[in-house]
């Protein structure tokens, strides 16, 4: 069954609620798929950052409590950068983050470790507002450029060179980006980077970078972009394939390093990443791909979990999250517009996740 996304800003303190009658009690039996989640009390997991996979997340974590009544996971969209630095400090129980942590931004976790697992992928896309424009095509060079400030206006000479035959009208381009420290936004300026010599000196890559002069407008999160664009006439930014597909926002047929122009879906997303071969800890980036087939902009984006959690029930509720995440979870994938991840790396995120509080394995995760 599948929440629809409208329904997501009802919180999961609302999700308690429904179910206090059931939870009241400090042991309740349940079971989770075909297996037992031996928790001997409530558990309630605290998490924030991405707001790329956040309607995902949220979908699964509220079918995850009806599934186990006494645990409750509540996931906050504040952002890749936000959510890392409390995980870092450790005021949440695990992470969302679009972008892969650092060697340097490990070393910060003081306790607990790091484990990095990519449960979900997704397509950056390019989403636009043009009167009269329903169809838009741009080479990489163009839009490389307009992010670069270079082309203001839509009825550039090389935006109808893109599009033969169809009128642009004059009207200035607004430039819609991420105001707050971004996953989506480190994941968008790698690999403008690695497609522009000019944009890696100029601008260069980060969750967060200086974006050139220009009418250029910030907004917070995947969702403020979205609601940006469809107010703002003229306007294009880059936002996650499924808010835009699910927002019926307009998005463009992106060029791709071998010249080919692809249209963002969830089959072309899926070959993208079946190409890519992920390394023993799971941090893999997918840079402007040269296979003519492939979109331009696919990425991974991660959950961070520590390797050791003080409580023992919580380390298997943390263990119960990952396995509806990566079995029961990826069949709401391409309703929302992610990703599903292939079934080698689903073997490789269990195989990692088993090893969380190795003294006490309380909790199998098997692949289905």
């Amino acid at each position: 069954m599948l929440i629809k996304k409208k329904s997501i800003a009802i919180t999961l303190a609302t999700v308690a609620l429904g179910v206090a009658s059931v939870t009241s009690q400090k042991s309740v039996p349940n079971a989770f798929a075909d297996s037992p989640v031996p928790l001997k009390t409530r558990v309630q997991l605290t998490g924030a950052g991405a707001t790329f996979p956040a309607p995902l997340y949220q979908n699964w974590f509220v079918m995850l409590n009806r599934k186990v009544p006494n645990l409750q996971v509540n996931y906050q969209g504040t952002g890749s950068g936000a959510g890392a630095e409390q995980f870092i400090k450790g005021t949440v129980d695990f992470a969302g983050s679009d972008v892969a942590m650092k060697d340097e931004e490990i070393a910060k976790v003081s306790k607990g470790g790091v484990l990095m697992l990519p449960v979900t992928a997704g397509e950056i896309v390019l989403a636009y507002e043009i009167p009269g424009v329903a169809k838009l095509r741009l080479s990489q060079a163009t839009y490389v450029d307009i992010f670069l400030g270079k082309i203001t206006n839509w009825n550039d000479p090389k935006i109808a060179k893109d599009n033969p035959g169809v009128k642009f009208p004059d009207l200035p381009i607004t430039v819609v980006h991420r105001s707050d420290g971004s996953g989506t936004t480190a994941v968008f300026t790698q690999n403008l980077s690695e497609m522009s010599p000019e944009w890696k000196t100029k601008v260069g890559s980060g969750k967060s970078v200086q974006w050139p002069g220009g009418k250029f407008v910030g907004s917070k999160g995947n969702d403020g972009i979205t609601a940006t664009l469809k107010r703002t006439p003229g306007s294009i930014g880059y936002v996650e394939y499924g808010y835009a597909k699910t927002n019926k926002v307009s998005m463009a047929i992106l060029g791709n390093k071998a010249g080919k122009f692809i249209e963002a879906n969830e089959k072309i997303g899926s070959q993208t990443l079946a190409k890519v071969n992920l390394p023993a800890n799971l941090r893999a980036f997918i840079l402007n791909p040269s296979d003519p087939g492939s979109y331009p902009f696919v990425t991974y984006t991660w959950l961070l979990v520590h390797k050791q959690y003080d409580s023992p029930d919580k380390a298997v509720a943390i263990k119960a999250m990952i396995d509806y995440a990566i079995n029961e979870g990826q069949s709401q994938s391409s309703a929302l517009g992610y990703i599903p991840i292939p079934k080698v790396v689903k073997q490789k995120i269990a195989d990692a996740a088993n090893a969380i509080n190795p003294s006490s394995p309380a909790y199998k995760i098997t692949v289905k």
